[in-house]
């Protein structure tokens, strides 16, 4: 710390409780440097930007009105990548054709109930059908069923007076007999002995078919078993004999338990595991016209492509999830950088940019594969970096990133790949002041995509190696894309948002500039004036950390106004004529403050940047033309004492560190001429008399400078002015010459 901040410590605080009505005492002892306030009964904040009192309640509701406009449009962004999911294709159903080709944007896994309703269906037809036990009271009806034909069959039998044709009408008269066969006769002729063993057999036989299970769809191969079951003694004749009497007896004596069959295929489904399936990023779902399956349906459907009518509790829950982002991002913003509060065209860029690159995202994005990856949303992020700072780059990064992930479907490596993008693109335009750092970016950014994207396709056992190649050129793309569009963007959109850019002060900065031009041609004086107050501006702005750029821009045209009038400066006088001699001194200062009105709208009719504009009335603040109030002083004789307003500047006070070090500079540069030091103790001592003077009246109050940025700006002069003013060494002739005249007027 300088060992003058000590004593400016105390001094500054005491001017803070006296105010401009401190003693005088307190006050600067060198005349030339008076700068009584004499509006201490106006708010410094107020009265320093010209701004009436009255009026800070219509600012606050211009505050509260941005903030609701910026919080709403916010909203809106958030409720485009949430709400409405457009991604989804209408019309799709199964059994419907395809209007496009649709391949997966992301790798899913997912339990797939159409696979899994199949494998358990599949399951459940290869359980068997449940049948009841045999019923033992069918056998038993069918072997009394027997008993009475063979009893018929007896009957006629014994009728031996009929014939033969007779007797077979008798067995006519049982139902379900079938005379054709040659069974029946043959049943008739046979001897006693041999019909009771047939009878015996056809009962044994019958008793044995029934015994075992006999379904309707088995009862052709049991009636078909009666011969496998007679005894192998029986001649073919027999053998018709027995199985034209059970044949037809034999029916169906166990049926199908539907209960049980069920309850049996239930258990056997519920025992089968879900099917689990992965769709694998790049994956053809349907092909452009191709008939939609259940299981392309279901597909469709995980990947979030059919279109759904949303319930409204979750149209509601979207929308406040929503609200809560913008109220979060408008909290970030507003404790992150309170001065944009006040600033509604850099509010606009903030909602601007998250809303562009929402909606595009919106159109772009859905439904595609390689496209996601190629989106340039990096711009967006690049260009608020450009336009306010990085931590408002970061901020629309992550903004961003969410969004464009939401709108893809959720994708967590698109988000990744968004968001550390967007970063990587806002570092490097950090100190975007030349034309080859939007191409840096650009590689920066190539290389940042490209490794986030083989490194994601590479954690797989099975990757692509094409696929790879095909999203590292994305990658590339999306950083070419994303650089062009930021640099067209901040070329021609700095205007539009009040924001200077870096691209316009380089133009600015050129010497062929019509109206720097102008000064150099009617103020030489005050050209060379402001060259030098330039160095000395960008030196100190790179020691503390400012704009240095702007600053150097900002002193080429902060005495732009003497074009207007240039012979009434003294350093563009040089025939020692002064046109001051000649006018009174009230005259005489408002042609010296007319300048700075005078300069204010010659840089707007030239179309300066708002930025540069504010160096013009803010490098005096309000401070007084001293030489003019002095000799009205002396030359007043008015029984009050002078007003001194009319000798002041009408302000504001510096409002930036950059137009703070213009005026330290053109102050001090100003005392140098005048004093002309010729040591570096001198020009040390003129540096900190003049910052001790400005901050002890209180025109650096309303900048953020501290007392070691005033520190490094006392060195940062210094080492400017060494160079300027340091003494030459003289030549022989010219010593020789001063010897013979020293030694002449020692002898007269």
């Amino acid at each position: 710390m300088a060992d003058w901040s000590i004593g400016l410590r105390e001094n500054c605080w005491r001017d803070r409780i006296w105010g401009s009505q401190a003693p005088r005492e307190h006050q600067s002892p060198n005349p030339t440097m008076q700068t009584t306030r004499t509006d201490s009964a106006v708010p410094r904040s107020f009265a320093s930007a010209g701004v009436p009192a009255g009026t800070a309640g219509s600012s606050r509701v211009r505050r509260i009105s941005w903030s609701i406009l910026m919080g709403a449009l916010l909203w809106l962004s958030w409720a485009i990548a949430t709400v409405d999911p457009s991604q989804s294709i209408s019309g799709l159903e199964v059994g419907s054709a395809s209007p496009r080709a649709i391949k997966a944007a992301h790798q899913v896994s997912y339990v797939s109930d159409v696979a899994t309703r199949l494998a358990r269906d599949e399951a459940a037809l290869r359980v068997a059908d449940v049948y009841s036990r045999p019923d033992p009271g069918i056998a038993t009806e069918q072997l009394r069923q027997l008993q009475l034909l063979q009893e018929r069959v007896s009957q006629a039998r014994q009728a031996r007076d009929l014939t033969l044709e007779q007797r077979l009408e008798l067995l006519a008269e049982i139902p379900d007999i079938d005379l054709s066969d040659d069974a029946w006769p043959a049943m008739l002729q046979i001897t006693d002995t041999r019909w009771r063993a047939l009878q015996q057999e056809s009962e044994r036989v019958l008793a044995v078919s029934l015994a075992s299970e006999v379904r309707s769809s088995d009862l052709s191969r049991a009636r078909l078993d009666v011969q496998r079951l007679m005894a192998y003694t029986l001649s073919p004749a027999d053998r018709d004999i027995v199985s034209a009497q059970v044949t037809k007896l034999i029916v169906p004596n166990t049926f199908l338990d539907t209960e049980a069959t069920e309850r049996q295929r239930m258990t056997v489904r519920d025992a089968v595991q879900p099917v689990i399936r992965t769709i694998l990023q790049g994956e053809s779902i349907v092909r452009e016209g191709e008939i939609i399956t259940e299981g392309t349906y279901e597909k469709l459907q995980v990947l979030g492509l059919i279109e759904q009518q949303p319930t409204w509790h979750k149209r509601a829950a979207d929308l406040g999830i929503s609200l809560i982002l913008a109220l979060s991002m408008v909290a970030y913003a507003g404790r992150v950088y309170p001065m944009l509060i006040d600033r509604p065209r850099q509010q606009l860029l903030l909602v601007l940019a998250l809303l562009l690159v929402t909606a595009a995202a919106r159109v772009i994005v859905p439904g595609r594969l390689l496209v996601p990856f190629i989106y340039p949303a990096a711009a967006a992020a690049m260009l608020v970096t450009l336009f306010l700072n990085i931590r408002f780059g970061t901020f629309i990064a992550v903004a961003a990133s969410i969004s464009v992930a939401s709108i893809a479907g959720g994708s967590l490596e698109l988000a990744i790949y968004t968001l550390i993008g967007s970063v990587v693109g806002s570092l490097w335009l950090m100190r975007g002041e030349h034309l080859n750092s939007f191409v840096r970016a650009a590689a920066a950014l190539a290389v940042s995509n490209i490794a986030v994207l083989l490194l994601s396709g590479v954690q797989t056992d099975h990757y692509d190696t094409l696929g790879l190649l095909q999203l590292a050129g994305a990658g590339a793309t999306n950083a070419v894309l994303s650089s062009i569009i930021c640099f067209v963007a901040y070329a021609f959109a700095g205007r539009l948002f009040g924001i200077t850019t870096s691209l316009q002060l380089m133009e600015l900065a050129r010497p062929t500039n019509p109206l720097f031009r102008q000064l150099l041609i009617k103020a030489p004086g005050t050209y060379h004036h402001s060259i030098l107050i330039s160095n000395m501006a960008e030196r100190a702005a790179e020691a503390i950390g400012a704009d240095a750029l702007l600053s150097r821009v900002g002193a080429y045209y902060h005495d732009i106004g003497k074009i207007a009038r240039p012979w009434f400066f003294t350093e563009n006088q040089s025939d020692g004529q002064n046109p001051h001699d000649h006018l009174d001194p009230q005259t005489s200062a408002e042609i010296i403050i007319g300048h700075i009105a005078e300069g204010v709208a010659l840089a707007r009719r030239y179309r300066l940047p708002e930025k540069v504009i504010a160096f013009i009335p803010e490098h005096h603040g309000t401070t007084l033309a001293a030489y003019f109030y002095r000799r009205a002083a002396q030359e007043y004789q008015g029984p009050d004492e002078l007003d001194a307003s009319t000798f002041r500047y009408s302000g504001p006070r510096p409002q930036s560190k950059e137009t703070a070090i213009v005026m330290l500079a053109d102050a001090v540069e100003a005392w140098s001429r005048a004093n002309r030091p010729t040591t570096h103790a001198e020009v040390e001592r003129v540096i900190r008399q003049v910052i001790s003077e400005r901050l002890i009246s209180g025109e650096l109050d309303e900048t953020n400078l501290t007392f070691q940025d005033l520190d490094r700006i006392r060195q940062a002069f210094a080492s400017i002015l060494t160079g300027v003013y340091h003494p030459r060494v003289q030549y022989p002739d010219q010593v020789s010459n001063r010897r013979r005249r020293d030694s002449a007027s020692a002898n007269s």
